[in-house]
């Protein structure tokens, strides 16, 4: 198996998503060239961009649907690393899985990248197309204006005109929608009153400044509360349109509505930050905190007590599910508002403190973990009794390589395992 079987399996994975502009012969190429850097990098290679490369192919062949992502990660944490591996005795199988999930993080921050940037050139080219017959219509009043009326009411992004007074001139029926009102309870009304006192923020700042002949044009993403607790995200972007004197007659404004784009790219961001078992933080979240964490820093290092044993003997649906239950007592036993839990691989867990005020907290910190991870956890109707070991580091300073908070951490847990080890009535 090679590139061209990965590229397989992934075609498939996406058939029936959107229709491509590339037929199955096409996309097999494309996909294959893809995939032979894709195994490359999950096996050590040095291209860190190839994961999103692939996501900007996929969304440049019309692949803009959020299950395009979900069903692509499967094929990245999973098909990828059976054919990056030699085998399931290949000893580098444990780093090309972790190469792998870091992969299919950069392909779904890629992918979020790829739609924000095809969903601003559209923006772009509406705008300027809008702003192009704005200013014909100065010139040739008679001919412009019907064609700036049909791409004014018919644009599926939200048009409005602005004049120096601060009153709304007309707007399409996309923006009157945008914000909850009609076109018609629009004209003649100020900004201010129309998008009402929760509204008036950073946006509304910068229309005022325009109004004011303080700047000629902006852009920028705003939230709109609407009176029924609603919330929508928009792109708004708003220019001056000059006179043949060269004074600005009036502001002109265009919106888009990306609310599911951005509750997209929350999600993909969540999906890439947090394991997908239990929850937690992942590894690369976790990594990312440390390095801007407030000092004094405190960890706490967990690894699990005869799980290994409990996958043995009850299978890996059992063992999962005492994951679950173990990652769910962390939450309870740790405050989000001092503390991240996080899950770093396997049975091991990584507790981060900021600001912390010493050894003594983190002791108390790790006997609480203690206390509510060995009491005994009901799993699919068995009792089962899993153990654990924690060590702990403390640092004054942040140190240089972040890793080396872990590695304390882990090195103390594995002094404590080894003592209990020696002395079992510890």
């Amino acid at each position: 198996m090679g590139s061209w079987e990965l590229a397989q399996r992934w075609a498939d994975a996406l058939d029936g998503v959107v229709a491509p502009t590339l037929n199955r012969s096409q996309i097999d190429e494309m996909l294959a060239a893809l995939c032979t850097g894709l195994i490359d990098a999950a096996r050590g290679g040095e291209d860190p961009d190839i994961a999103r490369r692939a996501a900007r192919m996929l969304v440049a062949a019309n692949y803009r649907d959020p299950s395009a992502v979900s069903r692509s990660v499967p094929v990245l944490c999973a098909d990828l690393v059976e054919i990056a591996a030699d085998g399931p005795a290949d000893p580098a199988l444990p780093q090309i899985r972790d190469r792998a999930i870091a992969l299919a993080a950069d392909f779904a921050a890629g992918f979020t990248a790829a739609l924000r940037g095809a969903a601003l050139a559209e923006q772009e080219a509406t705008l300027s197309a809008v702003l192009a017959a704005a200013q014909e219509a100065e010139n040739r009043r008679a001919l412009s204006e019907a064609r700036f009326e049909a791409v004014f009411d018919g644009a599926l992004v939200g048009i409005g005109t602005v004049d120096m007074s601060g009153q709304v001139v007309n707007c399409n029926t996309t923006l009157a929608h945008m914000l909850g009102r009609t076109p018609e309870t629009m004209p003649g009304r100020t900004v201010a009153d129309i998008l009402g006192p929760n509204n008036l923020n950073y946006a509304f700042e910068q229309l005022q400044r325009m109004v004011a002949g303080e700047t000629e044009s902006f852009r920028t993403e705003t939230e709109h509360l609407h009176t029924d607790g609603r919330v929508t995200a928009i792109d708004l972007s708003m220019s001056a349109v000059r006179g043949a004197d060269g004074g600005i007659e009036f502001l002109i404004g265009v919106a888009v509505d990306v609310t599911e784009r951005k509750q997209l790219a929350d999600r993909l961001w969540h999906d890439a930050n947090h394991d997908a078992l239990t929850g937690l933080p992942n590894r690369p979240h976790l990594f990312n905190r440390l390095a801007q964490a407030q000092p004094p820093i405190g960890v706490c290092y967990l690894d699990l007590d005869g799980f290994k044993e409990i996958n043995d003997l009850w299978g890996h649906t059992i063992g999962d599910r005492v994951l679950q239950v173990v990652a769910d007592r962390m939450r309870d036993a740790v405050s989000p508002a001092d503390a991240l839990a996080a899950r770093i691989g396997g049975d091991e867990f990584l507790v981060l403190v900021e600001n912390c005020s010493g050894e003594a907290q983190l002791a108390h910190l790790a006997d609480e973990l203690l206390s509510a991870l060995t009491a005994p956890l009901a799993v699919n109707g068995h009792m089962l009794a899993v153990g654990a070991s924690i060590g702990t580091a403390f640092f004054e300073q942040l140190p240089g390589a972040v890793d080396e908070l872990v590695h304390a951490a882990d090195a103390a847990m594995y002094r404590n395992k080894n003592d209990a080890r020696r002395d079992p009535a510890r």
